[in-house]
């Protein structure tokens, strides 16, 4: 990434009003006039802010995805027709942390991916939707990858890699009307109100989490590239604990170490 790039979609900024939730950029969108946060992302998203006449933000409602998303509708001067700019929005508090970027139940995931039914069985063992079939496993209530055959195992790693790309699409950018161009990752750390943010156009994002080997991983779970799937778990012992989940670190985006990231 050359410099000028890196210096457009990164910052380091104090919220002069506090930070609290995904409000918070919505509000600096709709007061773009007057907000460096805003102004600065919409450079980001290549506009020439001479040549904005409005802007209005508002958060998405009905996707089925577990992001935030912000629509932006950006009227640019001399032009008859309004842009529109679908944005997920990260909000991150630890720079090791990681993100749930989407859950849904198995039969949600058939229909987008029409998974082998040899496969969808095994996933069910894998989330909890069904019961461990050996003897002894780790937890009862579900299987670890390490505790199928490597047969199974094979079955999994073949379905995985097939649709590799219609996964990383779907779950990092979403379909029709809902999908994402981009990706704001807002973190700030505990106790303070500087921010550190990257806003970053979608296929980037697709190419940084999600290329890369598809794998088993030591905790019993899969990986896409930067992108851990799992059994969601918790929920108080729910039946929502036996969805499946995606995630990743959105603050890799955020390049901490990098001495051309600037402050306001």
């Amino acid at each position: 990434m050359i410099e000028k790039e890196i210096l457009i979609n990164r910052g380091s900024q104090t919220a002069k009003n506090g930070f609290k939730n995904e409000d918070f950029t919505i509000a600096e969108f709709n007061n773009w006039k007057e907000s460096e946060f805003a102004q600065l992302w919409l450079k980001a998203m290549d506009y020439d802010l001479t040549d904005i006449e409005r802007v209005q933000a508002s958060k998405v409602k009905g996707s089925l995805k577990a992001d935030i998303q912000v629509e932006i509708k950006i009227e640019v001067k001399l032009k008859s027709l309004t842009d529109i700019q679908n944005l997920q929005v990260k909000l991150v508090s630890n720079p090791k942390g990681f993100n749930q970027i989407d859950k849904r139940w198995l039969k949600k995931y058939n229909e987008l991916w029409n998974i082998p039914s040899d496969v969808y069985e095994l996933l069910q063992y894998f989330t909890g939707e069904k019961k461990p079939k050996i003897n002894n496993p780790r937890d009862g209530r579900r299987m670890f990858t390490d505790e199928f055959s490597k047969d199974e195992q094979q079955l999994f790693l073949k379905f995985f890699n097939d649709n590799k790309t219609l996964i990383v699409n779907d779950i990092l950018k979403g379909r029709g009307k809902f999908s994402a161009e981009w990706m704001l990752v807002i973190l700030r750390l505990k106790d303070t109100d500087t921010i550190d943010w990257a806003l970053e156009p979608i296929n980037k994002v697709l190419n940084h989490f999600g290329n890369g080997e598809i794998r088993i991983t030591p905790r019993g779970s899969f990986k896409i590239g930067n992108i851990t799937i799992q059994r969601k778990g918790g929920d108080n012992g729910r039946e929502t604990a036996n969805m499946l989940q995606f995630k990743i670190n959105p603050a890799e985006l955020v390049d901490k170490t990098s001495n051309k990231t600037h402050r306001l």
